[in-house]
């Protein structure tokens, strides 16, 4: 009963009482203590209810003695060191805790999955993935976190906060890991190697990306046409082609692009650059393949023949579009169209001859030797020769096909204006139109009149909407052939056209003709309001939007309007979370290219800013503007509540406000 009351006496009436209860209520050595580093904090109420047990004799007068041990570690003094790193602990239960971590010793085990831990605490944490239970949300967001320290890394989305800085470069980061993963780029490592190839990355994520190159995985697939990827992110440029999104825009002339690859290509066309050069010619193209195909040019490689006639070109395109001798011949044989002698002739290796002369049976039919576009005449002219002929008329055009088909190639016939010569006479009788005026053709819809037959035949597309000519490379639809070629430049590269005074050249005649007036100041258009002028019609439209104050282009999501199309395509990726502009050197991503252009500097150490009055030069512009205001002075932010200003917004938020705390 003594035992007892002294027992009483020591827990109730003395000051110890109110100490922290895994300080000294643990009869065991493994007891939380306040002191302890470790993460057991779980443990004390199981330990709690074993000394509510009764003891006595020896037992209570051991626990006695420990409690007053316990009792004077509370100055301080710390009496038990680890004999192995020497650390030292207030209370025996720490040490023994801590040398778990040097003995490897896990007494604490999962019951689903067998994992052993260290520390309760450490095993109750595990047992949430198991449960579900995730007793941690965001006061923000609300969403839910299994962790503390999950939550308080999640928080700094919110926040902003990036305490962790890269010691080289000065960016500051939200995750310790991606400053890690950051540092690479400084040291060059690249701890992650693939078990196949050999190749190193720095991340395990690329390793995992690229390991499916070898095992041929592709766990992503198009929801509606089933087609499988091996990226994510090929499957979301991918789904652009069921749903039409072209997030890229030229900044220039504001067309789209499904891929950033194909802005950069398109954007070739106005700043000129043409990488890759003939090691020939000296001529530039803005694409390798281009270059190829001119190649053939100098080689004379001809790779694409026809199946029929045999005849070799340099691209696909021609083959298509050549008019085959021994497709045409075989057709007139098979309607007996000549006597006997014309089909033996045409049955030898005449018919490997051009097409272009040896198959018009009449004399004013489409030659190779003829300036004259009239391609579209041909077809008729075949047609009608399809009819029955006797007599003087069929042995008139037998005649006049074996003279053709005989033919040496001179040219008889030339014009008594220009002197230019032709090989039939009918070449010469459309080309003096030219020279008289004549124009014999007239449209049925609105009486407009052409000197050629196929003039009239190009011109009546555009009533009828028709598109004959298709583009090999991104199928656009042409009316005319011409026109055709002038677009395919775009993707050859070819600049026919080039500046007298700096050389640089062009696709187009109007282009060379608006950069001439750089060279020679000439700005024809001028802004009505004030007076201002310009070398270019586009640039004035832009400028009258500052008088009008007209914002024509909104977004979608939010209704906010710009008037620039550009800067509403850069402001609609702030909702849909596009960031296609990536740095080629730690990968991150932004929303609009002034800003990937500000980052690179980071890496470059550019600081095209500087101080007139110091000398200290930044990288941005208003980290300029700040600094300038420690020479001037200025403080243009102030507290709303003692009036102190200063010189940056920051401040304002930080400072302990004297007028705030007195109204406290």
């Amino acid at each position: 009963m003594k035992t007892e009351a002294d027992g009483e006496d020591c827990g109730v009436s003395q000051p110890a009482r109110n100490l922290d209860p895994a300080s000294h209520l643990q009869p065991t050595s493994d007891g939380k203590t306040s002191d302890s580093p470790e993460p057991d904090t779980e443990d004390s109420d199981g330990d709690w209810k074993e000394t509510r047990e009764p003891q006595s004799g020896l037992d209570s007068q051991k626990n006695n003695e420990v409690l007053v041990s316990d009792m004077g570690s509370h100055t301080g003094e710390k009496r038990f060191s680890c004999f192995v790193c020497g650390k030292c602990f207030c209370y025996k239960g720490d040490l023994t805790k801590h040398m778990r971590i040097h003995t490897g010793e896990k007494p604490f085990s999962c019951s689903v999955c067998c994992k052993s831990f260290c520390y309760k605490g450490d095993l109750k944490k595990h047992m949430r993935i198991h449960t579900g239970e995730k007793p941690f949300i965001c006061a923000v967001c609300g969403k839910i976190f299994s962790q503390r320290w999950t939550l308080s890394s999640h928080m700094r989305i919110h926040t902003g906060e990036k305490p962790f800085s890269c010691s080289v470069c000065n960016k500051h980061f939200s995750q310790s890991g991606a400053l890690v993963i950051h540092m690479r780029v400084h040291t060059g490592e690249k701890p992650f190697s693939c078990s196949v190839c050999g190749k190193i990355f720095r991340q395990s994520g690329t390793l995992s990306s690229h390991m499916r190159i070898h095992t041929q995985e592709k766990p992503f697939s198009c929801s509606v046409c089933k087609k499988h990827f091996t990226h994510k992110e090929v499957l979301l440029k991918h789904m652009r082609v069921h749903t039409g999104e072209k997030p890229f825009s030229c900044s220039i002339c504001g067309k789209h692009f499904g891929e950033n690859r194909y802005l950069r290509k398109h954007m070739m066309i106005h700043t000129g650059e043409a990488p890759f050069s003939c090691s020939v010619c000296g001529r530039s193209f803005s694409e390798n393949r281009y270059l190829k195909r001119h190649m053939m040019i100098h080689t004379g490689e001809k790779p694409f023949s026809c199946s029929v006639c045999g005849r070799s070109f340099r691209r696909q395109s021609h083959v298509r579009s050549h008019k085959c001798a021994g497709e045409a011949a075989e057709l007139l044989v098979e309607l007996n169209f000549f006597p006997p002698d014309v089909q033996q002739l045409l049955s030898e290796p005449a018919r490997n001859l051009d097409p272009a002369s040896h198959l018009h049976p009449t004399s004013d039919g489409k030659t190779s030797d003829s300036s004259e576009p009239e391609t579209a005449d041909s077809d008729g002219e075949l047609k009608e020769t399809r009819e029955p002929q006797s007599g003087l008329d069929s042995e008139k055009n037998n005649k006049v096909l074996v003279s053709h088909l005989t033919s040496n190639g001179e040219k008889d016939f030339s014009c008594s204006v220009c002197c230019k010569r032709f090989g039939h006479k009918g070449g010469l009788t459309r080309h003096m139109r030219i020279h008289t005026g004549e124009k014999l053709f007239s449209c049925s819809v609105c009486c407009k009149s052409f000197g050629q037959k196929g003039g009239l035949t190009r011109h009546m597309r555009v009533h009828t909407g028709e598109k004959p000519y298709n583009c090999s490379v991104c199928g656009k639809k042409f009316g005319d052939k011409q026109d055709l070629r002038r677009h395919e430049r775009v993707h050859t590269g070819e600049k026919l056209f080039s500046c007298s005074v700096c050389c640089k050249r062009f696709g187009y005649k109007g282009d060379l003709k608006s950069h001439m007036r750089i060279h020679t100041g000439e700005k024809p258009f001028s802004c009505s309001v004030c007076g201002q002028m310009f070398s270019q019609r586009g640039v004035l439209s832009s400028h009258m939007i500052i008088h009008t104050g007209e914002k024509p282009f909104s977004c979608l999501v939010c209704k906010k309007r710009f008037s620039r199309k550009y800067a509403m395509f850069n402001h609609t990726r702030v909702h849909t979370g596009e960031k296609p502009f990536r740095c080629s050197i730690c990968g991150k991503r932004f929303i609009a290219k002034r800003d990937l252009k500000i980052h690179m500097r980071s890496h470059t150490g550019e600081k095209p800013y500087s101080c007139s009055t110091c000398g200290r030069s930044f990288g941005i512009k208003e980290s300029l503007k700040r600094h300038m205001r420690i020479h001037t002075g200025e403080k243009p932010f102030s507290c709303s509540v003692c009036g102190r200003s200063f010189r940056h917004r920051s401040e304002v938020k930080k400072h302990k406000c004297c007028g705030e705390s007195s109204s406290r």
